[in-house]
């Protein structure tokens, strides 16, 4: 299957090592990936910030650049939910939109198409989860708690196959962080309280890191704790999937 690597802002921008991280875990399982270079912002702060005419070049874009593979895959379950839920919506009337039926977080696609059984890298942390909200909602990447029905969590399936981890999940494992892209702009004040009871949950745990699939996420968080001079330590999923490549 030939896969194409999508790199969404942050990632690019901020945490370039979690994009390294995302190939290197790919390619060692054996697949051919290719980062295709003209690729941009996924559209999702334009789209939600309710400039939706403003993301539809971007949308149309991407769904040219991406038709040539199998899967896109992208290290980041919230630019991966967008372009999965909104892009029909942006292009209809358009054309189809074909890169919304390939689109997958790296959790995802490891889980549910690879079925990765076994790592390998070691990772000896302790370390608590961080569910996303779209990541838990959107994509299904782990059960949410207002639902009754079995539970499951595909991160914390994967992480368990990484050697020496200790994997902790906080009290209220799937609320929100506070981040909310637009959101931690508008409503400064309750992003903020959001983020530093969220941090409390984490740090509670005993953990030494925080992981989750989105940097965003893992980024407001991590701007809290160290405006409190906090220890805890924040880092993408993929890098300890990935740990000792």
């Amino acid at each position: 299957m030939k896969i194409g690597l999508f790199i969404p802002c942050y990632v690019d921008a901020l945490y370039p090592q979690v994009g390294v991280a995302t190939y290197k875990l790919l390619t060692r399982l054996g697949l051919d990936v290719d980062y295709p270079l003209n690729q941009t912002c996924c559209g999702q702060p334009m789209a939600n910030a309710g400039f939706e005419r403003m993301a539809e070049g971007v949308a149309r874009q991407m769904d040219e650049l991406f038709a040539q593979f199998d899967y896109v895959v992208a290290p980041s379950a919230s630019c991966a939910a967008f372009v999965k839920i909104n892009y029909p919506h942006l292009l209809h009337g358009k054309h189809e939109c074909q890169t919304s039926k390939k689109i997958m977080d790296v959790v995802e696609f490891l889980h549910d198409v690879l079925k990765v059984k076994e790592l390998p890298g070691k990772f000896p942390h302790v370390v608590s989860l961080h569910n996303s909200c779209h990541g838990v909602r959107e994509l299904g990447l782990s059960s949410p708690s207002e639902r009754n029905e079995p539970r499951f969590n595909k991160i914390k399936d994967l992480l368990q196959l990484v050697e020496g981890i200790t994997v902790k999940e906080p009290e209220r494992p799937d609320e929100c962080c506070g981040f909310g892209g637009m959101f931690s702009i508008e409503e400064t004040a309750v992003s903020e309280q959001m983020g530093k009871d969220k941090i409390a949950r984490h740090i509670a745990t005993g953990a030494e890191y925080v992981t989750g699939p989105d940097s965003s996420c893992l980024m407001h968080m991590q701007g809290i704790a160290k405006r409190q001079q906090s220890p805890i330590q924040f880092i993408h999923v993929v890098e300890i999937l990935s740990a000792g490549l």
